[in-house]
């Protein structure tokens, strides 16, 4: 039988999976102190139950124990030291000379590490900087790299729907979109119309692209040349999936429209109308 398993949520949007061995009274929303790397760190429970091992984590730690509230009040000071080395750090990379952007800092909450995070074009050599910075803070230093979706993500804002981004509010990882998602629901491919803040095309063009794709199969393709049961050829030149029309024109312009269903029983196959045409050639 599977144990319970937490989801931890900690600054930016970064997330980790824990167990509960000590059978801490914890719900969703409460402040935990949980195991971290060499150290403690404090986070807030997001989702819990065995539904969480959906996600099949590579990596899973221990809840410690509840935070006090005093723990939780030192978050703020946490964050002015956070800004404090966001400043510091930035600096250092222009003395380095590093092209790298800095996104943003993050304490170990007991102080034991802190990880500075950064988007760049191409791999860059930053040992010499990790040094420096171990050497001023006096702590282990680690910097990461992420990429410009992961920079959306952690630092949030709101898409041109006006709520807040998917990736921040709920999406737990990133998959491949493509601008033929975009072809596929009708709209314009115009990156300016299609790209989040990060950049790249917007994920909600992923939400609802099984239903294009089935909905797409009862449809033909526009521009596609099919024949009537009135023997006339014609070009699909629209389709509306959600008012289920077909629209089509001939060869002098004039348009007529039909549901699908009225459309797979009005079209006849183009190949045997063009081997009929064929034949009366030849008479």
């Amino acid at each position: 039988m599977e144990e319970e398993l937490y989801e931890v949520g900690f600054k930016g949007e970064r997330r980790d999976f824990f167990l509960n061995p000590q059978n801490v009274p914890v719900s969703v929303g409460d402040a935990v102190i949980v195991e971290a790397d060499r150290g403690v760190d404090l986070g807030y429970v997001l989702r819990m139950g065995k539904l969480v091992w959906q996600r099949k984590p590579e990596r899973v730690g221990n809840i410690l124990r509840r935070a006090t509230p005093e723990e939780v009040a030192s978050l703020a000071q946490k964050a002015k030291k956070e800004e404090g080395a966001f400043r510091t750090c930035r600096e250092k990379i222009a003395q380095h000379g590093l092209k790298m952007k800095l996104v943003d800092v993050e304490y170990q909450f007991d102080g034991k590490k802190i990880t500075f995070y950064f988007t760049a074009e191409h791999r860059v050599d930053f040992r010499d900087l990790v040094r420096d910075l171990a050497k001023y803070f006096h702590t282990r230093v680690e910097l990461r790299q992420i990429g410009v979706r992961d920079e959306a993500k952690w630092v949030g804002g709101y898409g041109p729907c006006g709520r807040r981004l998917c990736c921040a509010a709920f999406l737990r990882e990133f998959e491949s979109v493509s601008s033929q998602m975009a072809k596929l629901q009708n709209l314009c491919v115009s990156p300016d119309k299609i790209s989040g803040l990060c950049g790249r095309l917007v994920c909600c063009l992923l939400f609802e692209r099984e239903f294009y794709e089935e909905v797409a199969r009862k449809f033909p393709k526009v521009g596609s040349k099919v024949s009537g049961e009135d023997g006339r050829v014609y070009e699909v030149s629209k389709v509306d999936i959600f008012r289920d029309r077909v629209y089509l024109r001939d060869e002098v312009g004039m348009e007529v429209q039909m549901s699908s269903d009225e459309f797979s029983r009005w079209r006849r196959p183009l190949r045997k109308l063009l081997g009929r045409l064929r034949r009366r050639g030849d008479e």
